[in-house]
């Protein structure tokens, strides 16, 4: 009978004091950025203006810029907004649920999660936008305003309208959990600035810290606010994917009307969330060094994750086909056939690959713990993510009852100019959080080291 051990690895390595960790987090905000810095902002910028001459012009010119034709009228658009609201929802989740559940290990890593939620919220409300077209002449149209423009009452029963209540609501929360969690590490910074006599800096923190003076009723309070906030975002994280999922699944399409598309996608969106987030931390780490606060043990966890969520989404594929088979519908079961046998299937059989069975690798325990397999595993993943959505949405619609409808899609310039337009936002914002923000959860981290020092001690 094999026994496991109880005791954990060290959270923060290095023998790290309190001291240590406000100078190990804080010096990436009081120095020069390194080199490599400089060259993935530069890059960040060069693809970022590229994707704003390419958001420009489809407002100029309109939708038609795109490759949509009569028969797929939604493509890239909503396939990289679904990608993106997934990605956003590994911040929230290991912020709140996690917090709620005690488990210390999310506190090197919650803060740059929260950020990466943020911004990949941002990146995706993106793309509903610009699909409105000239969207100055009628954006309001989804807002629930009466007639006041002359307009009718929002359509309360569509899911594409409870798209706009829940994540508008999902983004709200988890800025203010983000900010909030930001505002003790302000203040450390700021005392930091005043100790090396730089004044700018010191008020410019102080103004960010809202004059936060780490009293015992102030952080009584503080604790407080958090446990608030993550009780109100672990329903978010289950809710917003499960509403843009029943914008599919409220249909009649062949492909969409399922009723397993709620859990599937909010295990897909964890799934593809903490891939993202091993991709940002790993080079962060690195950069930044980090190593001894995002340890191999951290990343492990996260691995473990990636599995479970993993065999999830796998499983979730399987019932797909057992059940399109099982209906007995013909046209249920001409769309999965379609989509393993048809013109997409180079992209299905990516999906399977990226999704079903490179994270199986995981399961052993000299890959999870590779800081290189984990990096191109995580790159991988999100790939492989990508083109679930391409193939759910594309290869549904692309044949239809109709067969002399059917059509084939061809994106444009323009179509992958606003995929890059999120890419150079997304990390442009991330790089600048990077160096202006506290990357790591310094107040909670130092918990960590209180506790492990006094273990020590005893």
């Amino acid at each position: 009978m094999q026994v496991f051990s109880s005791v954990r690895d060290p959270l923060v390595t290095g023998g790290k004091t309190v001291g240590d960790v406000s100078h190990d987090i804080s010096r990436h905000v009081e120095n020069k950025p390194p080199r490599s810095w400089w060259l993935a902002f530069a890059i960040s910028l060069v693809v970022l203006c590229y994707g704003l001459y390419c958001v420009c012009t489809v407002l100029w010119n309109g939708i038609g810029v795109w490759g949509l034709n009569k028969t797929v009228g939604w493509a890239w658009d909503i396939t990289n907004f679904v990608w993106w609201v997934g990605i956003g929802h590994a911040g929230t989740l290991i912020s709140a649920i996690l917090l709620l559940f005690r488990q210390k290990w999310r506190m090197s890593i919650n803060r740059a999660a929260e950020a990466m939620t943020i911004f990949a919220v941002i990146c995706a409300a993106t793309f509903p936008l610009i699909h409105m077209g000239r969207l100055w002449l009628g954006f309001y149209w989804a807002l629930p305003l009466p007639n006041a423009f002359g307009s009718l009452w929002a359509n309360f029963n569509s899911p594409l309208l409870w798209d706009v209540f829940a994540i508008s609501t999902y983004f709200t929360v988890s800025l203010v959990f983000w900010y909030i969690g930001l505002i003790p590490d302000f203040a450390t910074i700021r005392d930091r600035a005043v100790a090396q006599g730089s004044m700018v800096r010191a008020q410019i923190y102080n103004a960010m810290s809202f004059g936060w003076q780490g009293g015992a009723k102030t952080w009584m309070r503080y604790e407080a606010v958090a446990l608030i906030l993550a009780g109100l975002s672990t329903p978010l994280v289950l809710s917003v994917h499960t509403i843009v999922s029943m914008d599919f699944a409220t249909s009649v399409i062949p492909g969409w009307h399922t009723t397993i598309f709620p859990p599937y996608f909010v295990a897909g969106a964890i799934f593809s969330g903490f891939a993202m987030v091993l991709t940002l931390l790993l080079i962060t780490r690195v950069v930044f060094k980090l190593e001894d606060y995002i340890t191999i043990y951290h990343i492990e966890l996260m691995n473990i994750i990636i599995i479970v969520t993993g065999s999830v989404v796998g499983i979730a594929y399987i019932t797909e086909l057992f059940i399109s088979w099982y209906s007995g519908v013909e046209y249920e079961g001409y769309a999965f056939y379609n989509r393993v046998q048809g013109p997409y299937a180079w992209s299905y059989w990516s999906m399977m690959t990226c999704n079903v069975i490179s994270p199986q690798l995981f399961w052993v325990k000299k890959i999870r713990t590779s800081i290189v397999a984990t990096f191109v595993l995580s790159i991988v993943v999100n790939i492989g993510m990508w083109f679930e959505r391409f193939v759910i949405i594309v290869t549904s619609l692309h044949r239809d009852y109709v067969p002399s409808s059917w059509t084939y899609f061809h994106p444009t310039m323009y179509d992958i100019g606003e995929y890059l337009f999120t890419f150079g936002l997304f990390f442009t914002a991330f790089l600048l959080f990077a160096k202006f923000f506290p990357v790591i959860n310094m107040a909670e981290v130092k918990s960590i080291v209180k506790t492990d020092s006094e273990k020590v001690s005893h």
